[in-house]
Parts: structure tokens; C-alpha cells; sequence
């Protein structure tokens, strides 16, 4: 997964260029039939709507473009991912930013080291600032299972397995990270759940401080890197296994 932040999102005053974009894609998407998703990557951006350029990645999302998490940081998102429809990732993020609409998924295409194309289905998601704008979005990209690959057996969830993944969560905090997932604002989210602007804040101080992260978009990115949201679900909902009894 993925996560982009649109101007002043990052707590950095200093924003580092984008890299040079790797070569140009030869080949079109096609209509080629969707793999089963095996595995979802998260990554962050900013400097919107220049190029997306990439600030933080998971390892599992520069890994197809043949790169680390720490390499990957400085390119842009577009220059790495394309659609099959010219220039409709980037009318996507604007409506995104704009507030136009929360989220969106669209089919994309990558090249890996080797040259070789990749597809995978991209969901980006909105996350609002404090003064209510959309500071940023968390950007998934669900990946196709390797054709040999075999699934291994899941063992059974425990509580104790949960705690190395994750934090558990009271009821209400779940609520506002699941609204924060949402892409819902400080007044959005008091104004819901009856709480003053000043609780939301203060719960999300607590949790940004508990997942070890600067901002919204991180911590909806942390999120979905330990798992802790029901795949493919829409609205966001924090899994049970993560909420306190």
C-alpha cells in the first residue's frame, strides 16, 4: 500500500525532488482478465498534482518495481503506475483532492527490473487535515499471486497474535480510525459519534503516538499494513479481532 499526501500534509518544511522517471511503458493493458489479489501494498505521496511523488513505501510495494522501500522514496507514483486510459489516474487524484469523491480503485499497469509488465488494481483513499481539506491519501496496491505460488495455511487468530500485529482498540477508537479512514474531518467525525472536536484530537493524538506515526495518512497506512481492516470492505471497518472486548 501506498500513501500520498497533497501540499503541507508533511510535518517536513524541505520536500525532496522526484527521481527520474523510470522508461516509458511499451506495451498496453488490454483487456486482460483480473488475477485473484493475493496481497494488498501501501505507500504514501505528495507534491500533488505534479507527479504523486512517493515519500514513504512498504517493502511489498517496491518490490515489483525491482526496488526497496527505502530506493523508491522520490519517485513519482504516475511514472510508475499507468492506466489504460490516458491521463485517468491523474483526473482521479484530482477529483480525489478536490473532494469530489473518497476513494477510488482503477485497473494499472507497472514494468518490474526486468521489463516486464505487471497489473494490479490500485485503490487510493482519501484522508482529511485538520482544517477539514484532504491532506493526503493512502494508496493500495492489491498484487496478483505468483503463478507458482501456493497458499499457505492460516493458522487461527488469537489474541496474542494480535497483539504482535497491532494495537487492540477500544469500541470508540476504532470508530474515529475507521472515520479517519474514511477520509472525514475533525468536525465530521465529532458531529458523528457526539464527541467534541477537541476528544477527536486528543484520540487520535493517542493513536498516532501508539502506531509510532507523524500524521493521518501514516496512520491509516500503519493500519493497513498490520491488517487491521476487513479487505475489500467499504466503508472501512477495523476487524474485531483489533477491538478490546
Amino acid at each position: 500500500m501506498a500513501t500520498t499526501s497533497f501540499p503541507d500534509a508533511s510535518p517536513r518544511k524541505h520536500h525532496r525532488e522526484a527521481r527520474p522517471a523510470p522508461p516509458a511503458l511499451t506495451a498496453p493493458l488490454g483487456n486482460t482478465p483480473r488475477p485473484a489479489s493475493a496481497s494488498r501494498a501501501v505507500c504514501t505521496v505528495r507534491s500533488f498534482p505534479d507527479n504523486l511523488v512517493i515519500t514513504a513505501a512498504e517493502p511489498e510495494f517496491a518490490r515489483p518495481f525491482g526496488l526497496s522501500s527505502g530506493e523508491i522514496c522520490g519517485y513519482g507514483l504516475l511514472d510508475l503506475l499507468h492506466s489504460a486510459v490516458p491521463d485517468r489516474l491523474r483526473e482521479q487524484f484530482v477529483a480525489l483532492s478536490s473532494g469530489r469523491q473518497p476513494r477510488f480503485t482503477e485497473r494499472v499497469t507497472g514494468k518490474d527490473s526486468a521489463g516486464a509488465l505487471f497489473h494490479a488494481d490500485m485503490t487510493a483513499i482519501a484522508v482529511r487535515g485538520l482544517a477539514g481539506g484532504t491532506s493526503g491519501a493512502v494508496v493500495l496496491l492489491h498484487l496478483p499471486a505468483p503463478a507458482a505460488a501456493v497458499p499457505a495455511a492460516t493458522p487461527p487468530v488469537t489474541r496474542s497474535a494480535v497483539a504482535h500485529g497491532g494495537p487492540l482498540l477500544s469500541a470508540l477508537d476504532a470508530q474515529v480510525l475507521e472515520g479517519v479512514a474514511r477520509g472525514e474531518s475533525t468536525v465530521q467525525l465529532a458531529s458523528r459519534l457526539y464527541l467534541s472536536r477537541q476528544g477527536i484530537e486528543y484520540r487520535i493524538g493517542q493513536m498516532l503516538r501508539r502506531f509510532d506515526t507523524p500524521n493521518r495518512p501514516a496512520l491509516v497506512s500503519r493500519a493497513h499494513a498490520l491488517g487491521m481492516f476487513a479487505a475489500g470492505q467499504w466503508p472501512p471497518r477495523v476487524l474485531p479481532e483489533h477491538v478490546k472486548p
